[in-house]
């Protein structure tokens, strides 16, 4: 069976609001007879006659008038599907938007996030979800709309990033432990017991501190593995551990603990927005990505921020 000419529709519409072949034609810029032959591929199409002789004019039969009021509502939506997208009007914005992320950071930048999308636009839900991996697919299939993590090796070549801002690893104790005194040597670094943070396993760290000792010829004792810092965070607090964690990602984590600078060089980290291309020009979508950048850059301090 043929597909039907959606072009039909408008002239159906027109028709049906017109009643008249040459009222129609005059509206749609069309001749008296291109407008005859329409109605009789429209009379082809449906199998109706659609419009029908009385008197001197023309009038709807039964099934033209079943179709008026459903044929208008869907002209009416193509228009608006082809219309330039409106001005996103934020007070009037209701939406939900799952952000995947580590529980530090919801912990430090959540707060002040919720506050300013609570002011621009209150209809506006945040989902918060925990990220186990670093598997794009969520952003994909369009589960998770946006993201934040280092990007790397596993993130999927078509996403679209944007960093945030930059991040070194701290080591972090409880007050009163044996490194809240005095410097903190690598050997006095080494000689600690240590929390491994891995999501996946025991050799994939998120850095690879153990790399950074060898020259000096020392090596910690891993003394337990946990899947994020806020859970490493948590253990040093209670514990004797040692956890080596992102600064700036777990400032609100380390409240009332003791930070210290990592006595050996290691590189920083890049913490960046992720989300797939389809959502690029979303109005609401660039909205909130501004949003948390801003909220981001707000709380970076001397040259953490990333200026792009």
């Amino acid at each position: 069976m043929p597909k039907p000419d959606l072009n039909l529709l408008v002239t159906l519409d027109v028709l049906l609001a017109e009643g008249s072949v040459a009222r129609a034609a005059r509206r749609l810029r069309l001749s008296p007879s291109a407008m005859s032959r329409a109605l009789q591929r429209l009379r082809e199409t449906t199998g109706d006659p659609l419009l029908v002789r009385a008197g001197r004019g023309l009038v709807a039969t039964q099934r033209a008038l079943e179709l008026r009021e459903k044929v208008g509502r869907l002209v009416e939506e193509v228009e608006a599907v082809l219309r330039p997208q409106e001005k996103l009007d934020l007070k009037r914005l209701v939406r939900t938007f799952t952000l995947r992320t580590s529980d530090g950071f919801v912990e430090n930048f959540g707060p002040d996030l919720l506050v300013r999308l609570g002011a621009e636009a209150p209809g506006v839900r945040l989902c918060f979800v925990q990220k186990p991996d670093r598997d794009s697919g969520p952003l994909r299939d369009g589960s998770v709309d946006l993201e934040t993590g280092v990007v790397g090796e596993t993130t999927g070549p078509e996403l679209r990033t944007q960093a945030l801002f930059r991040d070194r690893f701290i080591g972090v104790v409880r007050n009163g432990h044996a490194l809240c005194r005095g410097e903190v040597t690598p050997a006095c670094y080494a000689a600690g017991r240590h929390i491994l943070v891995s999501r996946r396993g025991p050799d994939k760290a998120a850095v690879d501190i153990d790399e950074a000792l060898k020259p000096a010829g020392l090596e910690r004792e891993i003394v337990t593995i946990v899947g994020g810092f806020s859970s490493a965070v948590a253990l040093a607090r209670s514990s004797d551990l040692v956890a080596s964690v992102p600064e700036r990602h777990t400032s609100a984590l380390r409240e009332g603990m003791h930070s210290f600078p990592l006595p050996f060089p290691l590189p920083q980290i890049t913490v960046s927005l992720l989300w797939h291309p389809r959502l690029d020009s979303d109005p609401a979508h660039r909205w909130l990505r501004s949003c948390v950048r801003e909220v981001c850059m707000a709380q970076g301090s001397g040259s953490s921020a990333v200026e792009i």
